[in-house]
């Protein structure tokens, strides 16, 4: 058992002070915020020490149920060169409290905590003294993380929204024990949790956050999510959070105009105001604001043992004219219209995490080209270990959205990729974005009856599996989810009393096996990817046919590598975009021999019409597809087939 050491006051020293004032603090909350000292041996009260930054304010007093939320002397905080005030008072853990500040002019009003640990739950926003403290049975998984999100390893990732997934009195640990035996059912690798963080408004999801060190009081204490990420780790599967450093809620508790000025973000609301998501942009050229930002990544990789950030909007950081007109932004002093302060702190983030917590991935949702997001920072390059291909989601969205009598004027929508698969270390996200504002469930987008629909999910889905990149699925698509998601219910867990629904599930967690069980098919996700079209023309029958194998194998030599069950060997991949039958499909591929099917989603297991290939395939001679050998297939209707050579 490892555990996580109570967070007790400590001195606020001048290396606090200069690196906190200097943007390099990457622990700010060991030291800001509210700390109880507890369990003293003399028998003395508990006392709790008080550090905020207000660097602007005439005097800030701390107000709470201690003092029935009254200013008094006894909770006056005392300033500091650095901006921070601070003071210890009596007060005990469980009790609220905020920062009562008196700017230069103007009425006094209250703040939560920046730096609060806890908050009570919304609508109510005051925060709350909390010792952080659990005893932690995951130090197998955290001995032995570096390698569960690694390039060359197998991640597929379960994206889900607590409060919608399922309803379950007991908030975070009962949601633990119906989480933990749903994932490993279904044979994800990981799960991304839409944010945790604190936030007043339920409906924005998470993504207008307050509580920037703080898990949601909605469903529970800090330790009850502590709680949930142990048990996760203990069954074998990583835990990836979403982050928002992009742009905080204006709601008057929390970071706006904290001091009566604008603080954390710009004056100037072409640089501080967010026309997209009406909220504030943090000032990432200010200091104290870095070290913050820097503070809280490092928080929840430090105290919550997750495994992964997912960086939420980073396009909207990097560009000053990002959703701006002409003459509603203003350019650097370089005259460009990039954002070098969120550059460069977006680089000091991921160097910095990636040197203090090894085997942590942090994930940026980038949409533009913005060149060498995943490229060292060294090399010049933002550092991220991976990036959302928002690309790749649009055009195979588009595509399969269209009536398969018209894909194959669209072919180019899918082989477009392969010109730049390779530039960046990609997750191919089916999110939580492509089900909502309107645009219905995925099952809704597809088109067809019943039966097609549901088939052109496993296409879909099987596709994703197949291609380079790393996978994302958010919930409700394993199943086929009917309606577009709702964030207030949960989701219609009824269908899968549905056969065709359950044999829906059961294709996803088949596609996880074998991604898992082959090592051709992700060794090769990133970088150099181990992909070669074998057919990538034929749009008259919108059929394509690919390999996957291991970089620069197309045959299959590599020794067995960690994680694998075999030796690697290349996957035959055929794609069927129509609801025509293909009989003897004619594909040149790398070995004679014996082949044989791993997966078909035709198969009447999967709710398919059973036009599936046999157990055994034995390959032609003739030069076929720049081959000396061919194979000639059944293609099932809106199907997607894998195929290996034989033991």
């Amino acid at each position: 058992m490892s555990q996580t050491r109570n967070i007790t006051s400590r001195g606020f020293t001048a290396d606090d002070a200069w690196s906190f004032n200097g943007g390099t603090h990457l622990s700010a909350w060991e030291v800001l915020g509210a700390h109880p000292s507890v369990g003293h041996d003399d028998g003395a009260a508990d006392t709790v020490t008080f550090r905020v930054w207000a660097p602007n304010a005439r005097a800030v007093h701390v107000v709470g149920e201690f003092n029935h939320w009254t200013t008094s002397d006894d909770y006056a905080l005392q300033p500091d060169p650095s901006g921070v005030w601070r003071g210890t008072a009596p007060g005990q853990v469980g009790q609220t409290y905020k920062y009562r500040i008196q700017p230069q002019d103007g009425p006094a009003f209250d703040k939560a905590d920046p730096f609060g640990f806890a908050h009570e739950e919304p609508p109510r926003t005051a925060s709350i003294i909390t010792e952080l403290g659990y005893d932690w049975g995951d130090g197998d998984w955290m001995a032995g993380r570096g390698d569960n999100l690694a390039f060359d390893r197998p991640i597929s990732i379960y994206e889900l929204h607590l409060g919608s997934w399922r309803y379950e009195p007991g908030g975070y640990p009962a949601l633990a024990e119906q989480l933990v035996a749903y994932i490993a059912e279904t044979g994800f690798t990981h799960v991304q949790l839409l944010p945790v963080t604190e936030h007043p408004f339920y409906g924005s999801w998470g993504y207008q956050t307050t509580g920037y060190f703080a898990p949601s009081a909605r469903y529970g204490e800090p330790s009850d999510f502590m709680a949930l990420v142990d048990r996760l780790h203990q069954a074998g599967i990583g835990v990836i959070l979403d982050w928002v450093p992009s742009h905080f809620p204006s709601d008057p508790h929390g970071l706006a105009t904290f001091d009566g000025t604008h603080l954390f973000d710009h004056a100037d609301p072409r640089m501080g105001y967010h026309p997209d998501w009406n909220s504030c942009i943090f000032n990432y050229d200010r200091n104290e604001v870095r070290s913050f930002l820097l503070s809280s990544a490092h928080f929840w990789a430090s105290v919550y043992h997750v495994d992964g950030l997912r960086v939420d909007a980073v396009a909207s950081m990097l560009y000053r004219d990002y959703s701006r007109k002409d003459g509603d932004w203003i350019p650097n002093e370089q005259g460009g219209n990039e954002n070098l302060g969120a550059v460069s702190l977006l680089q000091e983030l991921n160097r910095t995490l990636y040197e203090r917590y090894p085997g942590l991935q942090v994930i940026a949702e980038e949409s533009t080209a913005w060149p060498g997001v995943t490229k060292p920072v060294d090399a010049g390059g933002l550092g991220f270990g991976y990036k959302w291909d928002m690309g790749w989601m649009h055009d195979t969205l588009h595509y399969m959205k269209r009536d398969p009598i018209h894909r194959r004027h669209h072919h180019n929508e899918l082989t477009f990729r392969s010109v730049y698969q390779s530039s960046e270390n990609y997750v191919l996200p089916l999110s939580h974005d492509e089900v909502v504002h309107g645009k219905g469930s995925l099952y809704q987008a597809m088109p067809g009856d019943h039966w097609q629909k549901l088939a052109n999910l496993r296409l879909l889905y099987g596709y994703q599996w197949a291609v380079p990149g790393k996978k994302l699925l958010f919930m409700g698509g394993e199943f086929g989810h009917l309606r577009e998601w709702q964030h207030e219910t949960e989701l219609d867990w009824g269908l899968l009393a549905d056969d065709a629904h359950r044999s829906l599930r059961y294709f996803v967690t088949k596609l996880n096996e074998l991604y898992r069980a082959e090592r051709s098919m992700y060794v090769g996700d990133c970088g150099d990817v181990g992909f070669t079209w074998i057919i990538g023309d034929d749009d008259t029958n919108s059929v394509f046919a690919f390999l996957r194998h291991p970089p620069g194998s197309v045959e299959g030599t590599e020794e067995v590598g960690a994680g694998g069950d075999g030796a690697s060997r290349p996957i035959l991949i055929t794609v069927n975009m129509t609801p025509v039958p293909r009989h003897d499909y004619h594909i040149g591929v790398p070995v004679a021999g014996t082949w044989k099917p791993l997966l078909e989603s035709d198969h009447t297991d999967f709710g398919g019409s059973g036009i599936v290939n046999p157990e055994t395939l034995d390959t032609v001679e003739g030069s076929a597809h720049q081959f000396d050998q061919a194979l000639d297939l059944k293609l099932g209707p809106l199907a997607i087939g894998f195929y290996t050579p034989a033991d």
